[in-house]
């Protein structure tokens, strides 16, 4: 009986990730769509980044910060990306035990500091438009610093906090994760302990990460409204509010995803919806946003043009 028991909670050495389960030729449409996807996504941001390094005109704080988003969605995306790929095309589809704590404890870092860094940057919209006088001396090079240094030391202790309940839990024998990467929900599902306090605090972190940004976000927003809606002119107030436009649409897309995934597991019915979520914020939002801020950015799209009219 003994020995039964402890064969029954033998320590998993890997997981296989299940993936999305569909007919072997929709398999390589998915990679095709994958790959397509991924490679916009390292082109669009890592141009976005030597964009703004380049051009002398785009040192600011708000193209400083736009440069750290860049680099944030090229981070979790390839901590997703390329073991996704690899899995379309493999039979096993197997991930260690320590890969799978690694790639979650990265993705848990870089998308809770991308959560914190777009409320950075609503802050340095709202001291822009509100304190226009002020802004080069409250957004100083050395705040802008500050700032996202505490964006990724923010994203550093979730991660190492949900990484650390995570993967304390036991697993006896399971090992097929229904997802394709490794994430909170599908490693507390399959785990053969109680998993109520690691849920707990799933909740509780989400949360108060969701809810601290998005407030900071929403107050920006409140007082920006109030400052644009005082221009007597309805162009200016036009112009002014559609500096803000991009930075609306990137915040809407990655907290309407994020939002249902962890604050709110249940409001996600299936496994299957719950991968199509996944599939946004891991990879689309990534891909979308250097298209988002360079279509709707003049100082950007000029950019472009004097680095390809120089070169």
């Amino acid at each position: 009986m003994k020995s039964e028991f402890n064969r029954n909670l033998s320590e998993v050495t890997e997981f296989i990730l299940l993936g999305f389960r569909t007919p072997p030729k929709l398999q390589i449409l998915l990679f095709l769509g994958f790959l397509l996807v991924y490679v916009v996504t390292l082109v669009g941001n890592i141009s976005m980044i030597v964009v703004i390094k380049m051009d002398s005109r785009l040192q600011m704080p708000m193209y400083f910060f736009l440069r750290n988003l860049s680099y944030l969605d090229l981070c979790y995306s390839t901590v997703i990306a390329p073991k996704t790929l690899a899995n379309f095309l493999s039979n096993e589809k197997k991930i260690s035990y320590r890969g799978c704590a690694v790639q979650f404890f990265f993705f848990a870092l870089f998308v809770t500091a991308e959560g914190f860094l777009l409320a950075v940057m609503a802050f340095d919209r709202f001291s822009a438009i509100c304190s226009p006088l002020l802004y080069p001396v409250h957004m100083s090079p050395k705040l802008c610093v500050q700032l996202v240094t505490g964006s990724h030391t923010c994203g550093c202790i979730n991660a190492i906090v949900q990484t650390s309940f995570t993967f304390s839990l036991r697993f006896c024998g399971e090992n097929r994760l229904d997802h394709f990467f490794c994430d909170v929900p599908a490693l507390i599902k399959i785990s053969c302990m109680d998993t109520f306090v690691n849920e707990v605090v799933l909740c509780i972190l989400s949360a108060l990460i969701i809810t601290t940004t998005t407030t900071v976000i929403l107050v920006s927003y409140a007082y920006i409204l109030y400052s644009v809606l005082k221009i007597p002119s309805t162009h200016g107030r036009s112009r002014t509010f559609s500096t803000c436009g991009s930075h609306i649409a990137v915040v809407s897309l990655f907290y309407g995803t994020v939002f249902f995934t962890y604050a709110q597991p249940g409001a996600v019915s299936s496994p299957e919806e719950n991968k199509v979520v996944a599939v946004f914020y891991t990879l689309v939002i990534p891909m979308l946003n250097p298209l988002i801020y360079s279509l709707r950015n003049r100082d950007v799209k000029d950019a472009v043009k004097r680095i390809l009219h120089s070169k």
